[in-house]
């Protein structure tokens, strides 16, 4: 810092390099830490309520999804905590996070996003997507492809680096803003797959697929726009306004306000629709019902009951009456409760057509 006096806000015992966490007169610093703790505080919750989640989801399609959304919360936490080093000065471990961690939180949260979108891509077209195990492997490699490339960055930068003075800067903390962006030409191309594969989105028959895709658009775009534009601060803006102090403030904005970027158009939504049933399911044709005959025989018992029987009693009146009496009441059988059963129960179409035939039939026997 250009001058040796302890700023408004903070300790005399407190060392310069945090002066940025409580300095009233840098309002960007302690704005910035109030909404990352905001944000960590969020993420943990929400992380927690997603896992007390998992036994009321109906759905085994969103179960397998969860995988996936637990990892991009865990990645969004991540970069809320990474906030904090770009409003800390810059020291060897500050450095170092910043540039291994950046790029690694990134592609964790796009790997699974773009997962996301291309198992509904193939579910819409193929009827069928990809197993949960095989989405989190294949995020997991994605992913895997940034961490081997930060690390050797990471090593060939600083690690190798010649010896400097006591007086220069860490090697870590002297890396110019062009290298710095262009470490993370995979993870833009992983943003780009995110943005292509939920482009189809909108045109999906199925309301629930379409829905989910759509989150994942809007997610990919809000995101693409907070690149590009901290990108040209980082790169041309911040120099050509001649504020380079201005460097540390452009990247923790950029990551604080794509972590809620996650939390609000990703990871919310799809926790509110984890529990709901599957709008997806399809319907049977018309003509092909599962209980047709149940239908069709519990709807002429009820809807029918009364006139049958009005009906079969007059006629059993009439039939009666030129009859003989029988002399003695005759045991009751085994049968007869049979065709006691058989005068009540006709359901069928054909009786309900002749039913005065069927009438005639049960006075008779």
């Amino acid at each position: 810092m250009g001058s040796t006096s302890t700023p408004e806000g903070c300790s005399a015992s407190i060392s310069s390099i945090y002066y940025n966490l409580c300095d009233l007169t840098a309002v960007w610093g302690v704005t910035v830490m109030a909404i990352a703790s905001a944000g960590v505080v969020t993420s943990f919750v929400l992380f927690i309520v997603l896992m007390s989640s998992i036994p009321l989801v109906t759905d085994k399609k969103r179960k397998g999804m969860v995988a996936l959304q637990a990892s991009v919360l865990v990645s969004a936490l991540g970069l809320f905590g990474l906030t904090f080093a770009f409003i800390v000065g810059q020291y060897a471990t500050t450095c170092a996070a910043r540039r291994f961690l950046f790029g690694v939180l990134f592609s964790g949260c796009f790997a699974c996003l773009m997962m996301h979108g291309l198992w509904l891509a193939l579910l819409e077209r193929q009827g069928q997507g990809l197993r949960s195990w095989m989405l989190c492997l294949g995020a997991g490699a994605l992913w895997l492809v940034q961490v081997i490339i930060n690390t050797e960055w990471l090593i060939v930068t600083v690690i190798r680096s010649p010896a400097r003075g006591a007086a220069d800067l860490d090697p870590s903390c002297s890396i110019e803003n062009q290298d710095f962006v262009m470490a993370l030409i995979y993870v833009m191309v992983l943003l780009l797959g995110v943005v292509l594969t939920a482009a189809p989105s909108p045109t999906y028959k199925h309301k629930q697929r379409r829905r989910d895709g759509t989150f994942i658009l809007v997610t990919g775009l809000f995101t693409l726009a907070i690149w590009v534009v901290w990108t040209v601060m980082y790169i041309y803006g911040n120099q050509a306004v001649g504020k380079p102090t201005w460097d540390d403030p452009t990247l923790a904005i950029a990551v604080l306000s794509n972590a809620w970027v996650f939390l609000f158009f990703y990871t919310i939504p799809q926790l509110c629709f984890l529990t709901q049933e599957d709008l997806d399911q399809e319907q049977p044709p018309d003509g092909d019902h599962v209980y047709p005959a149940r239908s069709l025989v519990f709807e002429n018992i009820y809807n029918e009951p009364e006139p049958i029987q009005q009906n079969k009693n007059m006629e059993n009146n009439t039939f009666s009456m030129d009859e003989p009496k029988p002399e003695a009441k005759t045991p009751a059988s085994a049968h007869s409760g049979i065709n006691e059963i058989r005068c009540v129960y006709q359901p069928t179409e054909i009786v309900l057509m002749t039913k005065g035939l069927a009438a005639v039939i049960c006075t008779k026997t």
